[in-house]
């Protein structure tokens, strides 16, 4: 089932809570994507998230918290990672952090690392885990590789019946996943890029942000090397359109080849990465639904939101069908 969040949100949060409660999955809008969500504290639901997404049991899930007392509740925040805290919480931004030795998450949520992943989101899905009480377990909406979901109807294309309640917020409004860092050795780790541009938390941070070097075990979701992935194959940096491609594209000059394309998607004929990071999955979506076989992009700026946005789509580009030892060898 399909619900209308706008149309009657004290409802919506309550059938959520409910359904929660059964330890069953369900489809949330977030600012970033939409996510599966289920009890984080609930290992039996947790599983039940894996199984549903098809995910490998070693990727970790993110929690998702209402507030800092929930975060702190399970998750010990260290003085860098509270200063982020309370500057981009709520917000898109993921923190991993050490696990409370006193209240540990079940290990099938954490991956049975020693770590967790956690973030406070705003809006419905916020005030939703605030009513239910318990931090909230939700990876993006998608089967675990592709296009990760942005609208309520690519959730219900993906799962159908298999997730019994989704929850319709709209289009959401950032369109990539949240930026995931770790504080260590005195500076920060960037282990996924995301809806927070680098520039935005260096001067928050106030210590070196870097990308990590693989070491062997996912740390946080995203970090495979083959994700984000559609049914076609994605030729990056394209300063042409050939023959038979979509093309995705931003901006307002003219890419060679583009006249005799019938299908063009332009994310922000204005340029703004903003709008391109808000449009990326569900233009990656739409060209698989017109049956091509393959899309050229255009090169996306690596600044600010284009960070993200290029991570998403050298992982969208990668090799198919890949080892579970190749698969883990992504790195920003």
């Amino acid at each position: 089932m399909i619900m209308d969040v706008a149309a009657n949100e004290i409802q919506a949060i309550r059938l959520a809570a409910q359904a929660l409660e059964r330890g069953e999955v369900i489809a949330i809008p977030t600012e970033t994507v939409y996510g599966l969500a289920a009890d984080a504290t609930n290992e039996r639901a947790v599983v039940r998230i894996f199984e549903v997404k098809r995910r490998p049991s070693f990727n970790p899930l993110i929690c998702h918290c209402s507030d800092l007392d929930m975060v702190s509740e399970y998750a010990i925040l260290d003085p860098v990672s509270l200063r982020l805290a309370k500057a981009f919480w709520p917000g898109p931004m993921t923190l991993v952090l050490k696990s409370n030795p006193e209240h540990r998450l079940p290990s099938r949520t954490t991956a049975g690392l020693e770590t967790v992943a956690i973030r406070i989101p705003a809006g419905f899905s916020n005030e939703l885990i605030r009513s239910f009480g318990r931090p909230l377990a939700a990876p993006s909406a998608n089967i675990s590789g592709k296009v990760s979901a942005t609208a309520a109807a690519h959730v219900r294309d993906d799962f159908g019946d298999e997730v019994p309640l989704i929850l319709d917020g709209g289009p959401t409004e950032i369109g990539v996943e949240s930026t995931i860092l770790m504080v260590k050795d005195g500076g920060v780790e960037l282990l996924r890029p995301g809806g927070l541009p680098i520039e935005t938390l260096q001067p928050v941070a106030n210590v070196p942000i870097s990308a990590r070097t693989f070491e062997g075990r996912l740390l946080a979701p995203g970090m495979l090397k083959s994700h984000y992935a559609p049914r076609a194959t994605v030729r990056l940096e394209a300063t042409e359109v050939r023959r038979g491609e979509a093309l995705i594209k931003f901006g307002s000059d003219t890419v060679p080849g583009e006249a005799d394309c019938p299908h063009v998607f332009n994310l922000s004929p204005r340029g703004d990465l903003a709008e391109v990071a808000a449009a990326l999955y569900a233009a990656l979506k739409l060209a698989d639904e017109v049956g091509v076989s393959e899309i050229a992009i255009v090169p996306i700026p690596i600044s600010g939101l284009g960070l993200a946005i290029n991570d998403r789509l050298s992982r969208a580009a990668a090799p198919r069908g890949l080892s579970p030892d190749e698969a883990v060898l992504g790195r920003l």
